[in-house]
């Protein structure tokens, strides 16, 4: 039986990991997670910031390690990316064997890595090189997986733009461009091999903003309306968002794979926008995202595939100030740096302060959680060797100096496996 100062000591642990168990559930959503900025809180503030929200979805664009480490022993799932600067080096086997060993491997299981997105938008432009190379690149990255018994856990895949369908009017006559094919076929032979997700980012505002006196704004709100009919299938369509994703499906199915899954790796609307972005409002930001939530809320499906919940990551957590272009670019976000919500949608969430004398940023340290794991293990009556060999073995594994105070990775973790055998 373990004695009163060995459950005191693990429920010291437990505190101080952030393993606290809270009620309710999580948010289905999904949220993009970008960090083009310099005045952007501190990974950990953001853990706490998401906890607090109820989200336990996040997607990034690269597999920056300061956030993985802050979300270590968390229930959040990370779609983590490879940006197109490194997709070509992706496609040498090593290469992606590496990557995976540097910015996966020490991470699992204790932060939710579930998919790598190689990529993003690479047909958007008109760098043939790359893509050509993406292919190559995302097998050698699911390779790398096998190889490190991985493959069941983490997918592979790419997130594009719907600039790649060739036609997506009415849904049903959905079709990729044909000028795209040599390069599409084998990516969704792929896909239907590893039963990995077919990424797309969709933007009702794109289309409203090109053509605002022929595009309903109602429509691409989620306000009502009359909707518009599939005059092939005779589905009713109330919104653009779900027009777009079944165009995708039907552009699936007439190439042959009307297996792969389709989510939506971005979608969002700006809150504010040069003079010649119509329709970037503040207000129109809360409706489209509110209703959007709404929407995912109710587990809805589209017309086409009523069945199936909608799966979509919203584009994005914060403004951004340092990202080029427009000035929409830089206000997708929900929530000012600073932890006030850009608009209304009914998410209120707790940004904690910047003090790091408050527990909150104590158990954002790696080094602090490190002490008190090495702490409490000594108390327990660990008689741990000073140098990296020759530790106790417990419960299976080997339990060294530098398990105890590695700052990361699953060596660190085992301490989480220590019970009182005295």
């Amino acid at each position: 039986m373990a004695s009163p100062s060995s459950c005191f000591l693990l429920l010291l642990l437990l505190l101080f990991s952030g393993q606290v168990i809270r009620g309710g559930l999580s948010m289905a959503v999904g949220i993009n997670y970008g960090q083009i900025a310099n005045d952007l809180p501190s990974p950990g503030r953001v853990a706490s910031l998401l906890r607090s929200l109820n989200i336990s979805r996040v997607k990034l664009y690269d597999a920056d390690q300061n956030v993985l480490s802050a979300f270590l022993n968390t229930d959040v799932e990370f779609v983590i990316g490879i940006g197109n600067e490194n997709v070509s080096a992706m496609t040498d086997p090593a290469a992606a064997l590496g990557w995976l060993e540097q910015h996966v491997l020490p991470y699992l299981p204790y932060t939710k890595i579930t998919c790598i997105a190689v990529g993003n938008e690479v047909f958007k432009g008109n760098d043939t090189t790359l893509m050509a190379d993406l292919l190559p690149a995302m097998e050698s990255v699911h390779q790398g997986l096998v190889s490190l018994g991985l493959e069941t856990k983490v997918n592979v895949t790419s997130a594009h733009s719907l600039d790649m369908l060739g036609n997506s009017y009415p849904p049903s006559a959905g079709s990729f461009r044909q000028d795209l094919a040599l390069f599409i076929h084998p990516i969704l032979n792929f896909h239907s091999a590893t039963k990995s997700p077919f990424l797309i980012n969709a933007y009702p505002y794109f289309a409203y903003k090109a053509n605002p006196s022929a595009v309903s704004l109602d429509y691409v709100l989620f306000q009502p309306n009359s909707g518009v009919v599939d005059p092939n299938t005779n589905l009713n369509y109330d919104n653009m968002l779900y027009a777009q994703i079944d165009a995708v499906y039907s552009a699936l199915r007439a190439w042959g794979h009307p297996d792969i899954e389709v989510r939506i790796s971005e979608t969002g609307w700006p809150s504010r926008g040069d003079g010649d972005e119509v329709g970037a409002t503040p207000e129109n930001a809360a409706i489209y995202n509110g209703n959007l939530l709404q929407r995912i809320g109710m587990s809805e499906g589209t017309p086409l595939k009523p069945s199936v919940p909608v799966d979509i990551y919203v584009f994005a957590l914060f403004n951004e100030d340092l990202k080029p272009g427009p000035t929409s670019e830089r206000n997708y976000g929900l929530f000012y740096p600073d932890g006030t919500p850009v608009y209304n949608v009914g998410l209120h969430g707790y940004l904690p302060p910047m003090s790091p004398s408050s527990s909150g940023m104590m158990m954002m340290m790696p080094g602090f959680r490190a002490f008190v794991f090495a702490l409490a293990a000594l108390i327990l009556g660990l008689e741990v060797a000073a140098s990296g060999t020759g530790g106790r073995k417990w419960l299976g594994a080997e339990v060294t100096a530098e398990d105890i105070c590695h700052p990361r990775g699953p060596r660190w973790c085992q301490v989480w496996q220590i019970r009182d055998g005295r």
